[in-house]
């Protein structure tokens, strides 16, 4: 019989986890699990044996991280195709050696990319589907008999990998793994999910992994009001604790069976188990439910859309409410690197005397150690009386770290944000600093507007929103600025509302981003750095990534330092800045070393007095 035509009478038991008993073996947990398909495949077929044993009538190839993206950072991606074949083939057989060949099914597993750490680039969909589809053919060529995507967090990749998985002309099941709160680590709730997915032609739909049984549970149940598709469950064994070396699940098989039978009442038709689910776990589960049928439900409703306040807050306008009604500048200064901070907050009144509307405060720059800037600009800001635009990297912290102190910003009256993925810890001048990068620019823009919504990245409320002005950086100086203009307008989809950019030291190069972005609806600041002499000219553009320095400039730079080098660096920035004044409608200004007297005077030359 069929998968979906046996689905659609009984409950199917699936198995359990690969990875955790495979490291129960002896397997270390530096290997890759995938190419023991290869290197030893008597094992991988050891395992089938056990979980076909315990009952399981489905059971996964080990092939959950046989894409090219985690093949390659070891040199395996010109195995993948063979890789993904050969786990289908040891599946398989095992289950034609069991002698159940006639009721059990092969699902080829599929697992989600691997993500580059801070990395600003967005892998396209048209590319994301072709690396499934790698995965997706050879796993059918092996002989699966369906395909089962497990572990998304993100819901654009989900569909991506059910597009090329559909192409094989296998049923597909879709589970996405959801934290507490009932969202997935990208922010999508469960009904959100199950509407859009069923929408682009899964089969089933589930949750896997996430939290635990409980909340696995949680999550079918608001899927089954947003479908009628059936619903695949396939819980971890609880968290997992780090004991003597080794990581031990306590969830018991018979706690784990239960809720098992609770998610099929809830309409599960495919159970099974995740992280830290042994054979055990599976044969309590299938001496449970043999036989058994999933329990009826209400479909309710279709398309949901995620729950989130019906008013939220608007953002608090800030420095932009003057958008439009004269020129914005926004001036950057360098965040000292010891405990007084007196000379910043000096420079920082002198450029509002000048006309300054914000003060940017970047993080760590360069990473490199410097006071922190969120605790700075609630000083200048009390001090000062100006508003500060804070720079948050996603280098510096992870995502526990970030949503606590955006919110702990909120509270210290901060209302401006700039998002940035931030330099890598290893530009640095701190030996032994790792960079963290749990999201890039992308995911920190959505994490401030959920934020902004009242609720964090997991959708639990907050009480309020944050009301941040949310800005994010753009770089021109590019030879395809239409590249970059298509990634600012993903930034602008997911949340931001200003733009400040790189600096520019080229009109022609200025007014073809003005042209560029003159569609967009929200408010872009062009970046200006004074030079201060020939090193600082040839330092800038040799060595910093994203600034170009044209010809020109550099020959007009050639033999000056110190105050001839100032003054003339001064020149050109006040050249450039009125052969755009026409087209531009903001500045941002980067004060050179934190020298705040050329920047107030270019902020004078700007607003015209």
């Amino acid at each position: 019989m069929k998968f979906l035509d046996l689905l659609s009478e009984r409950i199917i038991i699936g198995d359990g986890a690969i990875g955790t008993m495979l490291y129960g073996k002896g397997v270390g947990l530096d290997a890759n699990f995938e190419h023991l398909n290869l290197v030893r495949p008597s094992l991988v077929s050891e395992l089938h044996r056990e979980y076909l044993a315990a009952g399981a009538r489905m059971i996964e190839t080990n092939t959950f991280g046989a894409n090219r993206t985690r093949l390659a950072p070891i040199g395996l991606e010109k195995k993948t195709a063979e890789l993904n074949r050969q786990g289908a083939i040891l599946a398989r057989r095992a289950v034609a050696e069991a002698g159940v060949a006639e009721s059990v099914f092969v699902a080829g597993s599929m697992g989600p990319l691997a993500r580059g750490k801070g990395e600003e680039r967005e892998v396209e969909g048209d590319e994301v589907t072709a690396i499934f589809r790698e995965q997706a053919l050879a796993l059918a060529e092996g002989g699966v008999d369906l395909l089962i995507l497990e572990t998304f967090s993100d819901l654009e990749q989900i569909s991506c990998a059910l597009k090329a998985a559909r192409e094989t002309g296998l049923p597909v099941v879709a589970c996405m793994a959801f934290l507490e709160g009932d969202r997935t680590g990208g922010g999508t709730d469960a009904a959100t999910a199950a509407a859009r997915l069923a929408s682009e032609g899964a089969d089933l739909v589930g949750a896997n992994c996430g939290a635990g049984p409980r909340e696995i549970l949680m999550a079918i149940e608001k899927m089954a009001s947003a479908t009628d598709l059936p619903l695949a469950a396939f819980a971890n064994s609880g968290f997992p604790e780090y004991l003597d070396g080794r990581y031990i699940y306590r969830t018991t098989p018979e706690y784990f069976a239960e809720k098992g039978v609770e998610m099929a009442a809830a309409g599960a038709a495919l159970i099974g188990g995740c992280c830290g689910t042994t054979p055990e776990h599976i044969r309590q589960l299938s001496a449970r439910l043999k036989g058994e049928s999933p329990g009826r439900r209400q479909f309710a409703a279709r398309g949901i859309q995620p729950s989130l306040p019906t008013s939220p807050p608007a953002a608090s306008r800030g420095f932009l409410s003057r958008w439009g009604a004269a020129k914005v500048v926004t001036v950057e200064l360098d965040p000292p690197r010891g405990l007084d901070c007196r000379k910043i907050v000096a420079a920082a009144r002198e450029l509002r005397d000048a006309g300054a509307d914000a003060i940017n405060i970047a993080e760590n720059p360069l990473a490199r150690v410097r006071m922190g800037n969120i605790a700075l600009a609630h000083t200048i800001q009390a001090e000062v009386g100006i508003e500060v635009i804070a720079h948050v990297t996603c280098r510096d912290r992870n995502l526990l770290g970030l949503q606590s102190d955006l919110m702990g910003a909120s509270l210290l009256g901060i209302r401006s944000i700039l998002a940035v993925t931030g330099d890598p810890a290893r530009l640095g001048d701190q030996t032994g600093a790792s960079s963290v990068f749990d999201l890039n620019s992308f995911g920190l823009i959505k994490l401030l507007a959920d934020l902004n919504s009242g609720v964090n990245m997991l959708g639990q409320p907050l009480g309020s929103g944050t009301g941040f002005s949310i800005g994010c950086a753009f770089n021109p100086n590019t030879p395809k600025m239409e590249v970059q203009v298509a990634r600012l307008e993903k930034k602008i989809a997911a949340g931001a509302q200003f733009i400040q950019t790189q600096p520019l030291y080229d009109a022609e190069k200025a007014l073809e981003m003005a042209r560029l972005t003159a569609r967009l609806e929200i408010p872009l600041l062009m970046g200006i750095m004074p030079l201060v002499g020939e090193r600082n000219c040839e330092y800038l553009h040799n060595e910093v990534p994203g600034i170009v320095i044209p010809d020109h400039v550099r020959a007009r730079m050639r033999g000056k330092e110190k105050e001839e080098g100032a003054a003339e660096g001064l020149a050109i920035a006040r050249e450039l800045i009125d052969a755009v004044k026409g087209e531009m409608k903001g500045f941002y200004i980067i004060a050179p070393f934190g020298r705040s007297a050329p920047a107030a005077e270019l902020v004078r030359h700007i607003k015209g007095s």
